[in-house]
């Protein structure tokens, strides 16, 4: 389990000045993914046209290369700006299975200046029911200090 205030302190440090976006995921996606076992996949998917996804900066294995906001858990959060916890992936009507070992997921939409969706942040697990409200709560701050101001 992640000790959010040494990682956002930890993310704060290491970001500190940077403004280029895909470097900030980078360095988000790093940290989170070697915070926390739970974190089989973490990375972010980056808002390249209208209503699509295209994979960006991310730690574990391959991901699914291009999402429209139309399908999935990752397309759902891009749609709706609302955090999507998904306990069990198999019941998520719609889910795209880039990987056969996620059973549970969070998905963050991750806004920068002005309020500009820039993507979404998605974190799988290999574990059924990972995620919870603090998770979502925690790492949407972490994300809001790192883009809220770029």
């Amino acid at each position: 389990m992640s000790d959010y205030d040494d990682l956002a302190a930890r993310i704060r440090a290491l970001c500190e000045g940077e403004t280029d976006e895909v470097a900030l995921m980078a360095t988000v996606a790093c940290e989170l993914h070697h915070s926390d076992d739970r974190f089989d996949w973490t990375g972010f998917y980056r808002v390249v046209g209208p209503e699509l996804l295209k994979i960006g900066p991310y730690q574990g294995g391959h991901g699914c290369l291009v999402i429209p906001f139309a399908r999935g858990v990752c397309g759902a959060a891009a749609r709706t700006g609302q955090v999507q916890i998904v306990p069990d992936v198999e019941a998520f009507p719609g889910h795209i299975a880039c990987s056969s070992s996620t059973r549970s997921e969070i998905v963050l939409p991750v806004f920068g200046a002005g309020g500009r969706l820039i993507g979404v942040l998605d974190i799988d697990s290999d574990r059924p029911d990972a995620f919870d409200e603090n998770d979502a709560k925690a790492l949407a701050a972490i994300l809001e200090e790192v883009f809220g101001g770029t």
